[in-house]
C-alpha cells in the first residue's frame, strides 16, 4: 500500500519538518498587480517581498485547481490532504473535486481532505499528525478520527508587525488601520473553532505583543508536554527565536522554527510571525 501526504503551499515546511514528513505539496499562484508568482521551492521571497511591499493594491491570489490536485495524488493507494482554512480559500474545495474525479476513475482508492481550519504551520502539524498516525500503523479510518480530533483541538496566534496587507484585503478598516498605525498597536489574532480570524488583544508595542502573546499561550491550559509547537516567520527569525525561548517554560515536545513562502507571507505580511500548537 502506497500512502502519500499532500497539502497545499500555504503549508509551511523546512529541513527540521522533513525529517518528521514527506508532504508533497501543490502551489498557489499569487497576483501583484501585473505579476504573478508561482508559491513553489523556487519562488524568489526577496522579490515577491520588495513586490508586494510597493503595490498600493491587494493581493490576489488562486488556489490550485482540482485538476493540479489530482496530478498530484497520483496513483498511491492511500491519499490524506491537507488545506488551509476553506474559510479563507476554495483550496479545501478544489481538492474535494480532485477526490471525487480519483474515486471516479477507481473507487478502490481511498482520498481524505483535511479542512485544517487553519493555515501555515497549522497545516504543517496536521501533515506531521497524520505520518505519525501512519507510522503507528493506524488504519485509515482510524488516521481521520485521530486527525480530525487533533484539529480541533489545535490552537493558532499570529501578529503582524504591518498590516498594510490586512487593510489593502479588506479584513480590517483602513480607519482601524491607521489608529493602529498612529498608536503603535499590534493585534494578537487566532483562528476560531471554524477556521475564521478573530482579535484576542490589542497590545501597544511589539515587544509587549509578544511578551503578552507567550502568557496567552500559557493559559490555554493545554498538556505543552504532550505537543509540538510550530512558528513560522515572515523574515523575522529574531522574534521567532525570542518567542523560542519564552515557550521553552512550557516543556513543549519539540519546538520548530520555518519560514513563511509566498501565500503565508501574504496573510502575515514582513515582519509576522504564525504560531500553532
Amino acid at each position: 500500500m502506497v500512502n502519500k501526504i499532500v497539502a497545499d503551499s500555504s503549508c509551511d515546511t523546512n529541513e527540521q519538518v522533513d525529517i518528521y514528513v514527506d508532504v508533497n505539496k501543490v502551489p498557489f499562484k499569487i497576483d501583484i498587480d501585473e505579476r504573478t508568482f508561482v508559491d513553489d521551492e523556487d519562488i524568489n521571497m526577496e522579490d515577491f517581498v520588495a513586490t508586494m511591499k510597493a503595490s498600493p493594491n491587494p493581493i490576489k491570489s488562486s488556489c490550485p485547481s482540482p485538476g493540479d490536485f489530482k496530478e498530484e495524488y497520483g496513483d498511491a493507494d492511500n491519499v490524506f490532504v491537507v488545506t488551509i482554512s476553506k474559510e479563507l480559500s476554495g483550496t479545501y474545495n478544489s481538492a474535494m473535486l480532485a477526490k471525487e474525479m480519483v474515486l471516479e476513475e477507481n473507487e478502490s482508492r481511498f482520498v481524505h481532505v483535511f479542512n485544517s481550519k487553519s493555515a501555515s504551520v497549522g497545516e504543517t502539524l496536521t501533515a506531521m499528525k497524520i505520518q505519525e498516525c501512519l507510522n503507528d500503523g493506524m488504519v485509515r479510518e482510524e488516521i481521520v478520527e485521530t486527525v480530525e480530533n487533533y484539529i480541533d483541538d489545535t490552537k493558532t496566534f499570529f501578529i503582524s508587525e504591518d498590516l498594510s496587507n490586512l487593510i489593502k484585503n479588506g479584513r480590517i478598516s483602513k480607519t482601524q488601520g491607521l489608529i493602529a498605525n498612529v498608536l503603535n498597536i499590534k493585534p494578537i489574532m487566532r483562528r476560531d473553532k471554524d477556521g475564521n480570524i478573530e482579535a484576542v488583544e490589542k497590545v501597544r508595542g511589539s515587544k509587549k505583543a509578544f511578551k503578552r502573546l507567550a502568557e496567552i499561550i500559557g493559559e490555554t491550559g493545554v498538556k505543552f508536554e504532550d505537543r509540538i509547537v510550530a512558528i513560522s516567520h515572515a523574515n523575522a527569525l529574531e522574534k521567532a527565536e525570542d518567542l523560542k525561548e519564552d515557550l521553552e517554560k512550557y516543556n513543549f515536545k519539540d519546538i520548530i522554527i520555518v519560514e513563511t513562502k509566498g501565500l503565508s507571507t501574504a496573510y502575515v505580511n514582513d515582519g509576522g510571525i504564525i504560531i500553532s500548537f
